[in-house]
């Protein structure tokens, strides 16, 4: 890495972008395309399932080696073709996909013993992605007025409605043709789901009442905050703030940037959450070795022995370099000092082929050894929506995100 320590913020921001890209396209299913739950650091993965909201991600991903010249754009419009092959054909719950299906047949790979159905919420980060899509190849061209239509079939089968409970005000995240809702998990807020109450709202076809917002989503124990850690403002979200992808997955698309309803500024609730994880890494309680002000960054990742939701109240020690990277909007300079130590201090053990491993812990002397999509698809979109907005400005200008928007109460520059 030496012979690189002379690269500028731009030309270090290009490179892990176009290097974490790599594993949308060179590291996706040889023949659906859809991205993999996770690639090893050395060699191929494809015995890992494909990932529902993973690939969500990784479309948007592409989106962006579009813009970026760094694939043409019939390139990747035959390859979201061979995405939407597999898509098509898989298995759908009131159209709704698994959180893990087979890279070739589309088959569902059960997530758990009860989770062998639909999962509302990886659905909702693959709709993101595919809506992003339709929205960017708008040419009148045959090729690409077929793949809007591909992809708003498959938009319109999404019966979010399915998914409120009789008696119920909140969305319920499974659904099992097997087991029905036994899970019985309720998507209520604050966590990373925000953008599936949005969609829902928004569908064309199974639109959910304005109600299971406001009534359900928040209304979740850990939603209204308003205390103060690390003498920083938390509107939202569990106490501390939650692990940080809560500030990335649903804002791959929706741009927090004046969005804002009666309940919170989100723009404000993710750059505080940010800097309540940042202020805990550089106070360093635990003392744990390597974290400072150019190493932080707490998120769901894999940690020795397994894989946690890293946060300030379940820190084991382990940095998730997306966390920090994906942050670079709500925190620059913070961010870009991470950046800049976890490539040039740390490169040698953490940056890989396809962009930086999923976690490390100096503490531990312990680097991952797998590349996990949903750190990587948001490493390149936040990377790039900080950079250009590019994504942000997209995404927010789809009718059916507009209406689902309104239709709860929001406020946005991007609402005409």
């Amino acid at each position: 890495m030496a012979e690189r320590r002379t690269l500028d913020d731009s030309q270090l921001l290009e490179l892990v972008q176009r290097e974490t890209f790599r594993y949308f396209w060179e590291g996706a299913h040889p023949q659906s395309a859809l991205a993999l739950d996770r690639c090893p650091r050395q060699e191929d993965g494809t015995e890992s399932p494909a990932a529902t909201g993973g690939s969500g991600f990784g479309a948007l991903a592409i989106l962006v080696a579009c813009e970026r010249g760094w694939v043409s754009r019939q390139d990747a419009l035959t390859r979201f073709d061979r995405m939407l092959d597999c898509l098509e054909q898989a298995p759908r719950y009131h159209g709704i996909y698994p959180h893990f299906m087979r890279g070739d047949t589309g088959a569902t790979v059960p997530f758990g013993p009860l989770d062998d159905g639909g999962d509302l919420v990886e659905t909702s980060f693959l709709l993101m992605g595919l809506l992003a899509v339709r929205a960017y190849f708008d040419s009148p061209d045959f090729a690409e007025a077929r793949l809007r239509e591909r992809i708003t079939r498959l938009w319109e089968d999404a019966e979010w409605d399915w998914h409120l409970q009789p008696g119920r005000n909140a969305l319920t995240w499974h659904w099992s043709p097997r087991h029905g809702f036994a899970l019985d998990l309720e998507i209520r807020g604050w966590n990373e789901a925000l953008i599936t109450y949005v969609l829902a709202a928004g569908s064309p076809r199974h639109a959910i009442a304005p109600e299971a917002y406001s009534e359900g989503w928040a209304t979740g124990p850990a939603f209204l905050n308003g205390r103060r850690f690390q003498d920083i403002e938390l509107p939202l979200g569990p106490d501390w703030g939650g692990p940080l992808f809560f500030a990335h997955f649903s804002f791959c698309g929706l741009d927090p940037r004046g969005l804002a309803d009666c309940f919170a500024d989100y723009w404000q609730q993710n750059v505080n959450h940010t800097r309540i994880n940042y202020a805990w890494c550089v106070r360093n309680p635990h003392g744990y070795r390597g974290y400072g002000p150019s190493c932080w960054g707490l998120s769901a990742s894999d940690t020795p022995g397994g894989y946690a939701a890293h946060a300030p109240d379940d820190d084991r020690g382990v940095i998730t370099p997306a966390a920090a990277v994906s942050s670079l909007a709500y925190a620059p300079r913070e961010a870009m000092a991470a950046l800049r130590y976890f490539y040039f201090g740390l490169g040698e053990w953490i940056f890989g082929r396809f962009g930086f491993v999923d976690g490390f812990s100096e503490q531990s002397n312990w680097y991952a050894e797998h590349f996990v999509a949903i750190n990587q698809g948001p490493t390149v979109v936040m990377i790039e929506n900080h950079r250009s907005g590019f994504l942000w400005s997209l995404f927010m200008r789809i009718p059916e995100v507009q209406t689902g928007l309104r239709r709860l109460g929001f406020r946005s520059p991007h609402l005409p």
